[in-house]
Parts: C-alpha cells; structure tokens; sequence
C-alpha cells in the first residue's frame, strides 16, 4: 500500500481501532478524558476503558460522544464516514517547522535592529538632557 493510501485510511478499521478514534476525536476537540467523563455523566476509568479498547459504549453512550465530538457513529465504529482529519505527515510538519523557523529568524532581525535604534534614541536623549540641565 502506497503512502497516500495509507493516509487516506489512516482511522480505518485496519489501521485505527475504537479507541483510538475515539482519543482522537476527543483531543480534536481539546477535550480532557475528566472532562469527556463529566459531560457524558460517566466515570473516568468508562472513558479510560473505551479509549483503551477494553470496553466500548452503548448505543446511547455512543450516539452522545458523536454529538459531543461532532463526528459521525458510524466513523468512531469504522472509521469510514465523518471524523477528525488525519494527522499530518512527517513531511507537513517539516515543512511547518522550517517556515516557522524563518520567521523567528526574521523576527530576531527585527528585534536587533529594534534594539539597536532604542539605543541610540536612549543615547541622543541623554546627551539633550544633559545639555538642558
């Protein structure tokens, strides 16, 4: 199976299970396990359990961690159908990383020129008020 395939299923069923779609829906969402818990008025260790794949919801359980992370049943079983988008290739990230770099390069310019001119401005003010007192 080629690169692309593979992320094109990356959630599938040969690739993800339950709970690992179900963590990474709730996380898509900044949601903590406590949190996912209190809302879905369940215990901690429920949504451990179902994250870990040694249990899984029932349906109402599931219909309402569908709603709460705003993909489909259907996707958190399957994996096919409305989900979370997949995460980004080593690649992506790179190319991020490299472009944020440069701009903290950019910006470290800046701020040296910045710095430069605040001192010579601290500079020319002392000799005025030196002059004027």
């Amino acid at each position: 199976m080629t690169e692309m395939d593979e992320s094109a299923n990356w959630y599938s069923g040969e690739y993800a299970t339950f709970g690992d779609r179900l963590t990474a829906a709730r996380e898509s969402q900044s949601l903590s396990q406590t949190l996912l818990a209190r809302r879905l008025g369940v215990k901690l260790k429920t949504i451990q359990a179902w994250e870990n794949d040694t249990s899984e919801p029932r349906a109402n359980k599931l219909q309402m961690v569908a709603g709460l992370l705003n993909v489909s049943m259907r996707w958190l079983l399957t994996g096919e159908g409305e989900g979370v988008a997949e995460p980004a290739s080593a690649e992506e990230i790179a190319a991020d990383a490299k472009e944020i770099l440069t701009d903290l390069q950019q910006m470290r310019t800046q701020l040296t020129q910045i710095a430069t001119r605040m001192g010579r401005a601290e500079k020319r003010l002392r000799v005025i008020l030196r002059e004027t007192l």
